[in-house]
């Protein structure tokens, strides 16, 4: 029998515990083991609850219990989540966490450290909730040279972005909603300015190349500028505004960034529409992969870190290596990427048209119907040009384009 102990009894931690008794039959027959929950770790009683048996308060119970091998960390947040899976890994248990900043900021470390001690670390969980990626980028695709990933990785502002393109609605209104139903936390800030895909693709990039992306470094954008003009611009082109984490190989460097972009419908990714979430991966043999489903929820996510566990029970006492190196991943600089862009001005078209010409050389307008500002799509171009190139305009707003 598998003994493991729950760290936190929230939304994923009451999911796994869940997903643990409900499919018990069918998990141990699949590991040919039986797996048990023997503590779960929480600052709260749950009285009624059948869990408050098993209920302890203190960390260092788990740590010296010599018949929990497996730890599953569903805290969240950096401390001391940080600090109770080091220890655990240290100890000679495996663990595994649905926690994306834990993953994003110590991967590395508490990779290294279960290599040492010959148990296992899985993050499964951590990007994309219930979409398997993790480990069919470590295993299915280890035969690849990974060349781009590219994903809508946060359900919260997909949902936003769809509702303002349906409906019609505006920011603000949409969020509300978003918030009432239970899409959006209380503080959104970490979903609608992009840090949440940001350490998402800061993983699946590391992994990809074996290497250290610090999401610090990577380039984000979020999507509270968007508005109902720039959704009206976005069917005048016959595209849709999706906010995408992505990365590319670009020789022997690796351009990155988070950033709301315009897509047409030749896009794998322009149907991925409400709470959905979808990554797309490129290699240099068998070409392009999609992944697609429920990016976060409670049972969906708690299947993904349950996975873990029953590799981990198949894998007792067998170290499965990672390669995911502490070494820094050499990043192209902002300024040196390329794209088309798609922008908005202050003032008339006939008023402006002149001064964008001398700014970006030629445009494709875009009109619809607007007399107080101008818009237009640039030709290719790096993002320093760009930058150049609007200092001279009074811009309103800019959106990628990847078309």
């Amino acid at each position: 029998m598998m003994k493991v102990s729950v760290l936190g009894y929230g939304t994923v931690g009451s999911g796994v515990v869940e997903i643990i008794r409900e499919n018990k039959e069918l998990i141990t027959k699949r590991t040919g083991e039986e797996i048990q929950v023997k503590s779960i770790l929480d600052l709260r009683d749950f009285p009624g609850d059948p869990v408050q048996d098993i209920i302890v308060h203190d960390f260092e119970e788990i740590k010296n219990d010599s018949e929990v091998q497996i730890v599953i960390e569903t805290m969240g947040g950096l401390h001391p989540a940080y600090e109770f899976v080091k220890a655990s890994l240290e100890s000679g248990k495996s663990v595994c966490t649905s926690n994306k900043a834990l993953v994003a900021a110590y991967g590395p470390e508490l990779l290294e450290t279960a290599q040492d001690k010959n148990v296992n670390f899985l993050f499964e969980a951590s990007v994309g909730g219930g979409i398997p990626i993790i480990r069919p980028l470590k295993v299915s695709l280890a035969p690849d040279e990974i060349l781009e990933i590219s994903g809508i990785l946060n359900g919260t502002t997909n949902y936003i972005l769809t509702e303002m393109t349906e409906k019609g609605a505006d920011f603000d209104s949409v969020l509300k909603d978003a918030q009432e139903k239970g899409y959006a936390e209380k503080d959104p800030t970490a979903d609608i300015e992009g840090h949440d895909a940001c350490r998402k693709i800061a993983i699946l990039t590391s992994l990809a190349y074996g290497k250290q992306l610090d999401f610090e470094d990577i380039y984000t954008e979020g999507i509270t500028k968007i508005t109902d003009r720039d959704i009206n611009y976005a069917k005048k082109l016959g595209a849709k505004i999706k906010i995408f984490g992505s990365s590319r190989k670009v020789g022997d460097r690796v351009a990155a960034m988070v950033a709301p972009k315009l897509i047409t419908s030749s896009h794998p990714l322009y149907s991925v529409d409400g709470v959905f979430n979808a990554i797309l991966v490129k290699g240099n043999m068998v070409g392009d992969v999609m992944f697609y489903g429920q990016g976060a929820g409670k049972l969906a996510t708690a299947s993904a870190v349950v996975s873990d566990v029953i590799e981990e029970t198949k894998h007792s006492n067998v170290h499965m290596k990672t390669l995911w190196e502490h070494e820094k991943l050499n990043l192209m600089p902002l300024d040196e990427v390329t794209s088309k862009f798609f922008v908005r001005v202050h003032g008339g078209r006939e008023e402006v048209e002149k001064e964008v010409a001398a700014a970006f050389g030629k445009v494709t307008p875009v009109d619809v119907g607007y007399t107080d500002e101008f818009g237009f799509v640039t030709e290719e171009m790096t993002e320093g040009a760009y930058g150049k190139a609007a200092d001279a305009l009074s811009v309103i707003n800019k959106i990628r384009f990847d078309a």
